[in-house]
């Protein structure tokens, strides 16, 4: 094998002198061997930390192999990285995009390594309860900053198409999930003929991120406050109370089952209540819309059984990009069947 290619757990080849090229054509000097390392999380694009240049570097590439035609758009992720550089939004910043699968087996992108701390656990052992209603605050401030730009002003004007965004999101994600089936799934059968019946009237724009989660956060090293937002293949102009009840998807997940902070002492832990949490971004947003709380709840949890539908798919295809992709692909059924509960709860409230 050349020594200018390194080989990754996947069997792709870093052309490791293009890359270093690349870095030194943006100003970035090169004065070691670089080596790639492989981060951890990541689901959807393998990502990389670039050792041997002056500074940090990230490498995030699409998955080799086949992937779904909507999927893993990575140059997205790009154009609303660099048009929020400039907003309160803190993004890290991209060096170089590049279509050239010469050079590492797919498209990718380098951007700047944020070094500070990636928070997974929602409940946020070893912090201290004043600690952890810090970090749940700058959560809330970030994310309400996001939806407070105004998308022609950053060029991201037609970023997404205008109009009926619910309607075309879940044909979306039911398409999507129908592409990915491994098994059946009664609660998302149900789902998807519910769903586009009963979509909130109103319209509502704005820069929405599409996966805001904890730890797509990188919060500085000793302050609760965040440096960077990461992961925005799911970014597009839409309704910003999908965006931020996604987010709030957590209370209602069983902490025992997967990323959630449901059935948690929340009071003892420090963590706002879901409704205190709502109250303080609609204060920060003016938003509205939280009479259809449960069905944007739903929405969101038959998104996120789609989404991890996919993972499987991938997992039992051999192309996931995670070690534990199998694992978190079977959490699709349990929170398909929270989706409908969700469902229900909101038919219940029209009648």
């Amino acid at each position: 094998m050349n020594a200018a290619l390194q080989a990754d757990e996947a069997g792709a080849r870093f052309d490791m002198a293009a890359l270093a090229d690349l870095l030194r054509s943006r100003g970035i000097a090169v004065p070691g061997a670089l080596r790639a390392q492989r981060l951890a999380g990541g689901q959807s694009n393998p990502t990389y930390r670039l050792l041997g240049a002056e500074r940090g570097i990230v490498l995030r590439h699409k998955p080799l192999g086949p992937v779904l035609p909507s999927a893993h758009a990575i140059d997205r992720e790009v154009r609303v990285m660099g048009a929020l550089r400039e907003s309160e939004v803190p993004v890290p910043q991209v060096y170089v995009y590049c279509e050239d699968t010469a050079v590492v087996g797919a498209p990718f992108y380098l951007m700047e390594f944020l070094d500070g701390r990636v928070l997974v656990d929602q409940s946020l052992p070893q912090m201290a309860p004043a600690e952890r209603a810090e970090i749940y605050d700058e959560m809330n401030r970030v994310i309400a900053a996001l939806h407070r730009v105004d998308p022609a002003s950053v060029g991201l004007a037609d970023f997404g198409r205008p109009g009926n965004y619910f309607a075309r999101q879940i044909a979306r994600w039911s398409r999507q999930y129908q592409e990915s089936r491994t098994e059946d799934i009664a609660a998302m059968d149900r789902l998807i003929d519910w769903l586009p019946q009963r979509v909130p009237p109103g319209e509502q724009a704005a820069v929405v991120h599409g996966d805001y989660r904890l730890d797509n956060l990188v919060f500085d090293a000793q302050e609760p406050r965040v440096i960077g937002v990461l992961d925005w293949e799911l970014a597009t102009i839409g309704h910003p109370m999908a965006d931020f009840s996604y987010h709030c998807m957590g209370w209602h997940i069983p902490a025992t089952l997967w990323r959630g902070i449901g059935g948690l002492d929340l009071r003892a832990l420090g963590l706002p209540e879901e409704r205190d949490y709502r109250r303080r971004y609609a204060e920060r947003t003016g938003a509205i819309g939280f009479e259809h709380w449960d069905f944007y709840l739903a929405y969101n949890l038959f998104r996120m059984a789609a989404i991890l539908q996919g993972i499987a798919r991938r997992a039992r295809d051999g192309s996931a990009a995670a070690a534990d992709a199998a694992e978190t692909g079977r959490k699709a059924l349990p929170l398909a069947r929270l989706a409908w509960q969700a469902a229900q709860r909101y038919e219940a409230s029209l009648h």
